[in-house]
Protein backbone atom coordinates (compact mmCIF):
# COMPACT_ATOMS: atom_id res chain seq x y z
CA UNK A 1 0.00 0.00 0.00
CA UNK A 2 2.88 2.38 0.68
CA UNK A 3 3.79 2.20 -3.02
CA UNK A 4 0.55 3.97 -3.92
CA UNK A 5 1.11 7.13 -5.93
CA UNK A 6 0.33 10.44 -4.21
CA UNK A 7 -1.91 11.38 -7.15
CA UNK A 8 -4.28 8.66 -5.95
CA UNK A 9 -4.24 9.93 -2.35
CA UNK A 10 -6.59 12.80 -3.29
CA UNK A 11 -3.98 15.50 -3.02
CA UNK A 12 -4.28 18.51 -5.32
CA UNK A 13 -2.53 18.33 -8.68
CA UNK A 14 -0.51 21.44 -7.86
CA UNK A 15 0.76 19.89 -4.62
CA UNK A 16 1.59 16.58 -6.34
CA UNK A 17 3.62 18.41 -8.98
CA UNK A 18 5.47 20.36 -6.30
CA UNK A 19 6.30 17.20 -4.38
CA UNK A 20 7.33 15.44 -7.59
CA UNK A 21 10.01 18.08 -8.17
CA UNK A 22 11.56 16.84 -4.91
CA UNK A 23 11.29 13.16 -6.04
CA UNK A 24 8.37 12.59 -3.65
CA UNK A 25 5.90 10.54 -5.68
CA UNK A 26 4.57 7.75 -3.46
CA UNK A 27 2.87 7.59 -0.07
CA UNK A 28 6.01 5.95 1.31
CA UNK A 29 8.17 8.87 0.13
CA UNK A 30 5.81 11.32 1.80
CA UNK A 31 5.43 9.47 5.10
CA UNK A 32 9.18 8.98 5.51
CA UNK A 33 9.72 12.74 5.85
CA UNK A 34 9.57 14.65 9.13
CA UNK A 35 7.01 17.37 9.80
CA UNK A 36 9.68 20.03 9.35
CA UNK A 37 10.80 18.61 5.99
CA UNK A 38 7.20 18.42 4.78
CA UNK A 39 6.59 22.04 5.80
CA UNK A 40 9.61 23.08 3.70
CA UNK A 41 8.72 21.14 0.53
CA UNK A 42 4.97 21.88 0.65
CA UNK A 43 5.16 25.46 1.89
CA UNK A 44 2.25 24.80 4.24
CA UNK A 45 1.72 25.36 7.93
CA UNK A 46 2.29 22.83 10.70
CA UNK A 47 -1.46 22.32 11.07
CA UNK A 48 -2.03 21.80 7.31
CA UNK A 49 0.89 19.35 7.08
CA UNK A 50 -0.61 17.29 9.90
CA UNK A 51 -3.88 17.09 7.97
CA UNK A 52 -1.95 16.00 4.86
CA UNK A 53 -0.21 13.28 6.86
CA UNK A 54 -3.56 11.95 8.06
CA UNK A 55 -5.00 11.98 4.54
CA UNK A 56 -2.00 10.18 3.02
CA UNK A 57 -1.92 7.65 5.90
CA UNK A 58 -5.59 6.80 5.41
CA UNK A 59 -5.09 6.49 1.64
CA UNK A 60 -2.35 3.87 1.92
CA UNK A 61 -3.54 2.00 5.02
CA UNK A 62 -5.14 -1.41 4.32
CA UNK A 63 -8.88 -1.15 4.73
CA UNK A 64 -10.67 -3.65 6.96
CA UNK A 65 -13.27 -5.81 5.29
CA UNK A 66 -15.39 -8.69 6.49
CA UNK A 67 -15.50 -12.14 4.94
CA UNK A 68 -19.10 -11.40 3.96
CA UNK A 69 -18.01 -8.32 1.98
CA UNK A 70 -15.34 -10.32 0.17
CA UNK A 71 -17.83 -13.04 -0.71
CA UNK A 72 -20.45 -10.52 -1.80
CA UNK A 73 -18.03 -8.68 -4.07
CA UNK A 74 -17.05 -11.90 -5.85
CA UNK A 75 -20.64 -13.11 -6.15
CA UNK A 76 -21.78 -9.81 -7.70
CA UNK A 77 -19.14 -10.04 -10.44
CA UNK A 78 -17.81 -13.64 -10.52
CA UNK A 79 -16.23 -13.15 -13.96
CA UNK A 80 -13.86 -10.52 -12.54
CA UNK A 81 -12.66 -12.79 -9.72
CA UNK A 82 -10.77 -15.20 -12.02
CA UNK A 83 -9.10 -15.32 -15.40
CA UNK A 84 -10.28 -18.47 -17.13
CA UNK A 85 -7.47 -20.62 -18.56
CA UNK A 86 -9.96 -22.33 -20.93
CA UNK A 87 -8.50 -25.59 -19.58
CA UNK A 88 -11.88 -26.58 -18.20
CA UNK A 89 -10.84 -29.27 -15.72
CA UNK A 90 -8.17 -26.95 -14.29
CA UNK A 91 -10.61 -24.03 -14.09
CA UNK A 92 -13.07 -26.25 -12.24
CA UNK A 93 -10.48 -27.23 -9.62
CA UNK A 94 -9.35 -23.59 -9.18
CA UNK A 95 -13.00 -22.44 -8.86
CA UNK A 96 -12.84 -20.40 -12.05
CA UNK A 97 -9.23 -20.08 -13.20
CA UNK A 98 -6.22 -17.96 -12.30
CA UNK A 99 -7.38 -15.89 -9.29
CA UNK A 100 -7.44 -12.10 -9.43
CA UNK A 101 -5.91 -10.17 -6.55
CA UNK A 102 -3.08 -12.64 -5.88
CA UNK A 103 0.17 -14.07 -7.23
CA UNK A 104 0.21 -17.25 -9.33
CA UNK A 105 3.53 -18.98 -10.04
CA UNK A 106 4.27 -21.33 -12.93
CA UNK A 107 7.41 -23.44 -12.42
CA UNK A 108 8.89 -26.22 -14.54
CA UNK A 109 12.02 -27.58 -16.24
CA UNK A 110 12.90 -25.95 -19.59
CA UNK A 111 10.61 -26.81 -22.47
CA UNK A 112 7.48 -27.72 -20.52
CA UNK A 113 5.51 -24.64 -21.58
CA UNK A 114 5.89 -21.85 -19.00
CA UNK A 115 6.16 -19.16 -21.65
CA UNK A 116 3.49 -20.89 -23.73
CA UNK A 117 1.13 -20.65 -20.74
CA UNK A 118 1.98 -16.96 -20.28
CA UNK A 119 1.42 -16.13 -23.95
CA UNK A 120 -1.88 -18.00 -23.88
CA UNK A 121 -2.95 -16.11 -20.73
CA UNK A 122 -2.09 -12.83 -22.50
CA UNK A 123 -4.53 -13.68 -25.28
CA UNK A 124 -7.22 -14.70 -22.80
CA UNK A 125 -6.99 -11.45 -20.80
CA UNK A 126 -7.75 -9.36 -23.90
CA UNK A 127 -10.94 -11.29 -24.70
CA UNK A 128 -14.36 -9.83 -23.80
CA UNK A 129 -15.89 -10.83 -20.47
CA UNK A 130 -18.58 -12.83 -22.29
CA UNK A 131 -15.84 -15.18 -23.55
CA UNK A 132 -14.21 -15.58 -20.13
CA UNK A 133 -11.64 -12.83 -20.63
CA UNK A 134 -11.02 -9.63 -18.71
CA UNK A 135 -11.41 -7.20 -21.65
CA UNK A 136 -8.23 -5.34 -20.81
CA UNK A 137 -4.57 -4.83 -21.59
CA UNK A 138 -1.59 -6.91 -20.48
CA UNK A 139 1.81 -5.89 -19.13
CA UNK A 140 4.36 -8.56 -20.00
CA UNK A 141 7.83 -8.24 -18.42
CA UNK A 142 10.19 -10.53 -20.34
CA UNK A 143 13.54 -11.20 -18.63
CA UNK A 144 14.63 -14.06 -20.89
CA UNK A 145 13.84 -12.61 -24.35
CA UNK A 146 11.53 -15.59 -24.84
CA UNK A 147 8.35 -13.78 -25.89
CA UNK A 148 7.27 -14.39 -29.50
CA UNK A 149 4.74 -12.14 -31.26
CA UNK A 150 4.33 -14.78 -33.99
CA UNK A 151 3.48 -17.41 -31.40
CA UNK A 152 1.00 -15.01 -29.77
CA UNK A 153 -0.86 -14.59 -33.07
CA UNK A 154 -0.71 -18.34 -33.77
CA UNK A 155 -2.27 -19.23 -30.40
CA UNK A 156 -4.98 -16.59 -30.75
CA UNK A 157 -5.92 -17.65 -34.29
CA UNK A 158 -6.00 -21.37 -33.52
CA UNK A 159 -7.63 -21.21 -30.09
CA UNK A 160 -10.37 -18.76 -31.04
CA UNK A 161 -10.72 -18.96 -34.85
CA UNK A 162 -14.29 -17.67 -34.79
CA UNK A 163 -13.50 -14.56 -32.75
CA UNK A 164 -10.15 -13.74 -34.39
CA UNK A 165 -11.56 -14.11 -37.90
CA UNK A 166 -9.67 -11.17 -39.39
CA UNK A 167 -6.20 -9.66 -39.32
CA UNK A 168 -7.69 -6.48 -37.90
CA UNK A 169 -8.88 -8.28 -34.75
CA UNK A 170 -5.54 -10.02 -34.34
CA UNK A 171 -3.58 -6.78 -34.62
CA UNK A 172 -5.99 -5.06 -32.23
CA UNK A 173 -5.26 -7.81 -29.71
CA UNK A 174 -1.49 -7.42 -30.12
CA UNK A 175 -1.75 -3.66 -29.46
CA UNK A 176 -3.22 -4.46 -26.03
CA UNK A 177 -0.13 -6.39 -24.93
CA UNK A 178 2.68 -4.15 -23.70
CA UNK A 179 6.05 -5.91 -23.63
CA UNK A 180 9.03 -4.78 -21.54
CA UNK A 181 12.41 -6.48 -21.73
CA UNK A 182 14.14 -6.08 -18.36
CA UNK A 183 17.40 -7.98 -17.90
CA UNK A 184 18.51 -6.98 -14.39
CA UNK A 185 17.00 -7.15 -10.92
CA UNK A 186 17.18 -3.38 -10.58
CA UNK A 187 15.33 -2.72 -13.84
CA UNK A 188 12.66 -5.32 -13.00
CA UNK A 189 12.04 -3.77 -9.58
CA UNK A 190 11.99 -0.26 -11.04
CA UNK A 191 9.50 -1.36 -13.68
CA UNK A 192 7.02 -3.00 -11.31
CA UNK A 193 7.22 -0.05 -8.91
CA UNK A 194 6.20 2.28 -11.76
CA UNK A 195 3.23 0.22 -12.96
CA UNK A 196 0.47 1.82 -10.88
CA UNK A 197 -0.34 4.74 -13.16
CA UNK A 198 0.14 2.57 -16.24
CA UNK A 199 -2.41 0.08 -14.96
CA UNK A 200 -4.94 2.91 -14.68
CA UNK A 201 -4.17 4.68 -17.98
CA UNK A 202 -3.96 1.53 -20.12
CA UNK A 203 -6.72 -0.41 -18.31
CA UNK A 204 -4.37 -3.28 -17.55
CA UNK A 205 -6.04 -6.49 -16.39
CA UNK A 206 -3.05 -8.87 -16.22
CA UNK A 207 0.62 -8.61 -15.22
CA UNK A 208 3.11 -11.31 -16.28
CA UNK A 209 6.78 -11.58 -15.28
CA UNK A 210 8.64 -14.27 -17.22
CA UNK A 211 10.74 -15.04 -15.30
CA UNK A 212 11.65 -13.92 -11.78
CA UNK A 213 14.31 -16.60 -11.29
CA UNK A 214 16.21 -15.68 -14.46
CA UNK A 215 17.45 -12.28 -13.26
CA UNK A 216 17.84 -13.35 -9.62
CA UNK A 217 20.08 -16.32 -10.37
CA UNK A 218 22.26 -14.35 -12.78
CA UNK A 219 22.99 -11.60 -10.26
CA UNK A 220 23.06 -13.33 -6.88
CA UNK A 221 25.48 -16.16 -6.14
CA UNK A 222 24.23 -17.46 -2.80
CA UNK A 223 27.67 -18.90 -2.03
CA UNK A 224 29.05 -15.37 -1.63
CA UNK A 225 28.64 -13.71 1.76
CA UNK A 226 25.82 -11.19 1.83
CA UNK A 227 24.27 -12.22 -1.48
CA UNK A 228 21.60 -14.38 0.11
CA UNK A 229 20.34 -11.48 2.22
CA UNK A 230 20.32 -9.14 -0.80
CA UNK A 231 18.47 -11.71 -2.88
CA UNK A 232 15.87 -12.24 -0.15
CA UNK A 233 15.40 -8.48 0.14
CA UNK A 234 14.85 -8.12 -3.62
CA UNK A 235 12.34 -10.97 -3.72
CA UNK A 236 10.47 -9.65 -0.67
CA UNK A 237 10.22 -6.11 -2.09
CA UNK A 238 9.14 -7.36 -5.50
CA UNK A 239 6.51 -9.70 -4.07
CA UNK A 240 5.18 -6.95 -1.79
CA UNK A 241 4.69 -4.47 -4.65
CA UNK A 242 3.12 -7.09 -6.91
CA UNK A 243 0.71 -8.19 -4.18
CA UNK A 244 -0.29 -4.58 -3.63
CA UNK A 245 -0.97 -4.09 -7.35
CA UNK A 246 -2.91 -7.36 -7.56
CA UNK A 247 -5.08 -6.54 -4.54
CA UNK A 248 -5.53 -2.82 -5.23
CA UNK A 249 -6.70 -3.31 -8.83
CA UNK A 250 -8.12 -6.83 -8.44
CA UNK A 251 -6.03 -8.28 -11.28
CA UNK A 252 -4.11 -11.56 -11.60
CA UNK A 253 -0.31 -11.56 -11.52
CA UNK A 254 1.46 -14.51 -13.15
CA UNK A 255 5.14 -15.22 -12.42
CA UNK A 256 7.36 -17.96 -13.83
CA UNK A 257 10.06 -19.75 -11.86
CA UNK A 258 12.84 -22.21 -12.66
CA UNK A 259 13.97 -25.44 -10.95
CA UNK A 260 16.82 -26.31 -8.63
CA UNK A 261 18.51 -29.48 -7.40
CA UNK A 262 17.97 -30.12 -3.70
CA UNK A 263 20.30 -32.62 -2.00
CA UNK A 264 19.01 -34.76 0.83
CA UNK A 265 22.07 -33.99 2.99
CA UNK A 266 22.45 -30.33 2.20
CA UNK A 267 20.80 -27.10 1.06
CA UNK A 268 19.26 -26.53 -2.35
CA UNK A 269 21.77 -25.92 -5.11
CA UNK A 270 20.93 -23.80 -8.10
CA UNK A 271 20.76 -26.02 -11.18
CA UNK A 272 20.18 -23.81 -14.20
CA UNK A 273 20.39 -26.74 -16.59
CA UNK A 274 23.32 -25.32 -18.53
CA UNK A 275 24.86 -28.69 -19.30
CA UNK A 276 23.98 -32.30 -18.47
CA UNK A 277 27.38 -32.87 -16.87
CA UNK A 278 26.91 -30.03 -14.40
CA UNK A 279 23.52 -31.30 -13.33
CA UNK A 280 24.75 -34.88 -13.02
CA UNK A 281 27.40 -33.72 -10.59
CA UNK A 282 24.79 -31.84 -8.61
CA UNK A 283 22.44 -34.79 -8.35
CA UNK A 284 25.29 -37.04 -7.29
CA UNK A 285 26.43 -34.66 -4.59
CA UNK A 286 28.63 -31.60 -4.32
CA UNK A 287 31.12 -32.96 -1.85
CA UNK A 288 34.58 -34.06 -2.90
CA UNK A 289 34.39 -37.31 -0.97
CA UNK A 290 32.94 -39.14 -3.96
CA UNK A 291 30.03 -40.34 -1.87
CA UNK A 292 26.86 -40.30 -3.90
CA UNK A 293 24.08 -38.24 -2.34
CA UNK A 294 20.46 -38.58 -3.31
CA UNK A 295 18.68 -35.46 -4.51
CA UNK A 296 15.55 -34.21 -6.17
CA UNK A 297 14.46 -31.34 -8.39
CA UNK A 298 12.20 -28.70 -6.83
CA UNK A 299 11.09 -25.13 -7.52
CA UNK A 300 13.87 -22.54 -7.27
CA UNK A 301 14.18 -19.39 -5.09
CA UNK A 302 13.73 -21.17 -1.78
CA UNK A 303 11.10 -21.87 0.81
CA UNK A 304 10.55 -18.23 1.77
CA UNK A 305 9.63 -17.34 -1.81
CA UNK A 306 7.19 -20.26 -1.93
CA UNK A 307 5.23 -18.53 0.85
CA UNK A 308 5.09 -15.29 -1.17
CA UNK A 309 3.07 -16.81 -4.02
CA UNK A 310 -0.56 -17.70 -3.41
CA UNK A 311 -0.94 -20.36 -6.10
CA UNK A 312 1.77 -22.60 -7.53
CA UNK A 313 1.32 -24.64 -10.72
CA UNK A 314 4.06 -27.10 -11.68
CA UNK A 315 4.59 -28.25 -15.26
CA UNK A 316 6.69 -31.39 -15.71
CA UNK A 317 7.60 -34.06 -18.24
CA UNK A 318 5.62 -37.29 -18.45
CA UNK A 319 6.02 -39.19 -21.73
CA UNK A 320 5.92 -38.81 -25.51
CA UNK A 321 4.75 -35.95 -26.05
CA UNK A 322 2.56 -35.57 -22.98
CA UNK A 323 3.41 -33.40 -20.01
CA UNK A 324 1.78 -33.08 -16.59
CA UNK A 325 0.37 -30.04 -14.80
CA UNK A 326 0.21 -30.13 -10.99
CA UNK A 327 -1.75 -27.80 -8.72
CA UNK A 328 0.88 -27.86 -5.98
CA UNK A 329 -0.40 -24.97 -3.89
CA UNK A 330 -3.72 -23.16 -3.82
CA UNK A 331 -5.91 -21.59 -1.11
CA UNK A 332 -9.03 -23.04 -2.75
CA UNK A 333 -7.95 -26.21 -4.58
CA UNK A 334 -6.63 -29.60 -3.42
CA UNK A 335 -3.52 -31.12 -4.94
CA UNK A 336 -4.50 -32.10 -8.48
CA UNK A 337 -2.82 -33.35 -11.64
CA UNK A 338 -3.68 -33.03 -15.33
CA UNK A 339 -2.02 -34.26 -18.50
CA UNK A 340 -1.56 -31.87 -21.41
CA UNK A 341 0.15 -31.39 -24.74
CA UNK A 342 1.38 -28.24 -26.45
CA UNK A 343 -0.40 -27.61 -29.73
CA UNK A 344 -0.74 -24.72 -32.19
CA UNK A 345 -3.52 -23.41 -29.95
CA UNK A 346 -1.37 -23.53 -26.80
CA UNK A 347 -1.81 -25.93 -23.90
CA UNK A 348 -4.47 -28.61 -24.42
CA UNK A 349 -5.58 -30.94 -21.59
CA UNK A 350 -5.78 -34.68 -22.21
CA UNK A 351 -8.84 -35.28 -20.04
CA UNK A 352 -9.23 -38.94 -20.93
CA UNK A 353 -5.68 -39.96 -20.01
CA UNK A 354 -5.29 -42.26 -17.01
CA UNK A 355 -3.54 -40.43 -14.14
CA UNK A 356 -1.33 -43.22 -12.86
CA UNK A 357 1.85 -42.89 -10.80
CA UNK A 358 0.52 -39.72 -9.16
CA UNK A 359 2.69 -38.83 -6.18
CA UNK A 360 2.56 -36.05 -3.64
CA UNK A 361 5.66 -35.61 -1.54
CA UNK A 362 4.67 -34.35 1.89
CA UNK A 363 2.50 -31.28 2.39
CA UNK A 364 4.99 -28.52 1.59
CA UNK A 365 4.74 -27.28 -2.04
CA UNK A 366 8.37 -26.13 -1.86
CA UNK A 367 9.44 -29.78 -1.45
CA UNK A 368 7.36 -31.19 -4.29
CA UNK A 369 9.70 -33.04 -6.65
CA UNK A 370 9.54 -32.19 -10.35
CA UNK A 371 9.98 -34.74 -13.13
CA UNK A 372 12.60 -33.81 -15.73
CA UNK A 373 14.18 -35.36 -18.83
CA UNK A 374 16.49 -38.29 -18.03
CA UNK A 375 19.35 -39.21 -20.37
CA UNK A 376 20.05 -42.40 -18.46
CA UNK A 377 17.17 -43.84 -20.50
CA UNK A 378 18.87 -43.16 -23.79
CA UNK A 379 20.51 -46.58 -24.07
CA UNK A 380 17.41 -48.48 -22.98
CA UNK A 381 14.88 -46.92 -25.37
CA UNK A 382 14.33 -47.97 -28.98
CA UNK A 383 15.60 -45.55 -31.60
CA UNK A 384 12.07 -44.68 -32.65
CA UNK A 385 11.31 -43.27 -29.21
CA UNK A 386 14.29 -40.92 -29.21
CA UNK A 387 14.45 -37.51 -30.85
CA UNK A 388 16.75 -37.54 -33.87
CA UNK A 389 17.40 -33.80 -33.99
CA UNK A 390 18.15 -31.16 -31.40
CA UNK A 391 15.07 -29.05 -30.73
CA UNK A 392 12.63 -31.84 -31.66
CA UNK A 393 9.19 -31.98 -30.10
CA UNK A 394 9.62 -35.67 -29.34
CA UNK A 395 10.44 -36.66 -25.77
CA UNK A 396 11.61 -40.13 -24.68
CA UNK A 397 9.19 -42.17 -22.63
CA UNK A 398 10.37 -42.92 -19.12
CA UNK A 399 11.33 -46.58 -18.64
CA UNK A 400 9.48 -48.29 -15.75
CA UNK A 401 11.52 -48.41 -12.58
CA UNK A 402 14.04 -45.79 -13.71
CA UNK A 403 15.11 -43.47 -10.94
CA UNK A 404 14.92 -39.76 -11.71
CA UNK A 405 16.40 -37.27 -11.93
CA UNK A 406 20.01 -38.11 -12.70
CA UNK A 407 20.87 -35.81 -15.60
CA UNK A 408 19.04 -33.63 -18.07
CA UNK A 409 18.81 -32.98 -21.77
CA UNK A 410 18.30 -29.54 -23.28
CA UNK A 411 16.57 -29.52 -26.64
CA UNK A 412 17.52 -26.35 -28.43
CA UNK A 413 17.36 -22.85 -26.97
CA UNK A 414 13.72 -21.87 -27.28
CA UNK A 415 10.20 -23.13 -27.27
CA UNK A 416 9.29 -26.64 -28.27
CA UNK A 417 6.33 -25.22 -30.15
CA UNK A 418 7.27 -22.47 -32.58
CA UNK A 419 5.10 -20.49 -35.00
CA UNK A 420 5.00 -21.57 -38.59
CA UNK A 421 6.65 -19.09 -40.91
Amino acid sequence: MAAKKLRRARLSQELCERLSRHQITTCQDFLCLSLLELMKVTGQSYYDVQKLLCRVSRACAPKMQTAYEMKLRKSVSPSSAFLSTTLHSLDKVLHGGVPCGSLTEITSPPGCGKTQFCIMASVLATLPVSMGGLDGAVIYVDTESAFSAERLIEIAGNRFPTYFDSDEKLFCMTRSIHLYRELTCGSVLKRIMSLEEEIISKKVKLIIIDSVASVVRKEFDTKLQGNLAERSNFLARGASVLKYLAEEFSIPVILTNQITTSLSNGPAIQADLVSPADDLSLSEGASGSGKRESGCVTAALGNTWSHSVNTRLILQYHDLPTRQLLVAKSPVAPFSAFFYTIEKSGLVLQDGKDQTNLTWEGTNPALQTIRVRNTALKDTLPDAALPNTIGSNQHPKLHPGTREPSEYVLEGHGHHVVPRR
